[in-house]
């Protein structure tokens, strides 16, 4: 069975069919850059360009980098336009995408519901916590396998600021900060979330999990086991497909 998923993020929406028996994209997956503003009509633009990419005429399930409430209602929007707060996602996506059915999920928790399916947290109990360190930094905590929605967890106090503002990827990339700063400053992050937790394991996502080598063995004094998430950058889109295949 195959169904569409689409990742929406700060940076790019992307987005492909996928084999839902495997957990991974049917076919290559086509991105085009989110749009600056990221207002509503823009970024729905933009996912119609990609699921019509592929001539997509089925259900869809789309990420949304933001709390998602009914499958449907958003309401935060940290990084996108702010005009996104009280938007209806699955009707605003539903009349661009021509009535297509149409499900709306938080990005980290999509990516959290894939990896512990087919992924890293597959057959793991206890208190699994799935971050994904990108724009911003997503999280999906998970108690003997169930999901707690819209946990937010990137927006945690670190040094005064957000953490994301601190420990996401973009802020490395902002900062030019080396491996070993960020890593200390990604350390200092799980140490606050273990505390807060106690997790059994960090799943740790996003795109910057495919460079997991270059950080996570510089990571010290966590209790937690700490793995790369195994769909990598790939966990949102097979996550959004799962979600909507619940609900066709």
């Amino acid at each position: 069975m195959q169904i569409f998923g689409v990742d929406i993020g700060g940076s790019g929406i992307k987005g492909a069919p996928v084999d839902l028996e495997r957990g991974d994209l049917a076919r290559e997956r086509f991105k085009v850059l989110t749009p600056h503003p990221a207002t509503p009509d823009g970024v729905a633009d933009g996912v119609k360009e990609v699921v019509d990419h592929f001539g997509w005429t089925g259900p869809v399930g789309l990420t949304f980098p933001g709390v998602v409430t009914d499958g449907a209602m958003i309401r935060t929007a940290a990084n996108v336009d702010k005009s996104w707060v009280d938007t209806d996602a699955r009707a605003l996506f539903g009349e661009r995408l021509g009535g297509l059915p149409v499900t709306v999920v938080n990005d980290a928790d999509a990516a959290g519901v894939a990896e512990m399916q087919f992924g890293a947290g597959r057959g793991r109990r206890g208190t699994v916590i799935v971050l994904t360190f990108g724009t911003g930094i997503g999280s999906a905590m998970f108690t003997d396998g169930v999901l707690v929605p819209n946990t937010e967890l990137g927006h945690l106090e670190l040094n005064g600021r957000d953490a994301e503002k601190r420990a996401s990827s973009k802020a490395k990339d902002d900062n030019g900060l080396t491996w070993e700063h960020w890593a200390r400053r990604v350390q200092k992050y799980l140490a606050h979330v273990e505390m807060l937790f106690s997790p059994e394991l960090f799943v740790i996502g996003g795109g910057v999990s495919r460079k997991s080598e270059k950080f996570l063995p510089l990571i010290e004094g966590i209790e937690a086991e700490i793995v790369p998430a195994q769909l990598q950058n790939n966990a949102g889109i097979v996550g959004a497909a799962m979600r909507a295949a619940k609900q066709a």
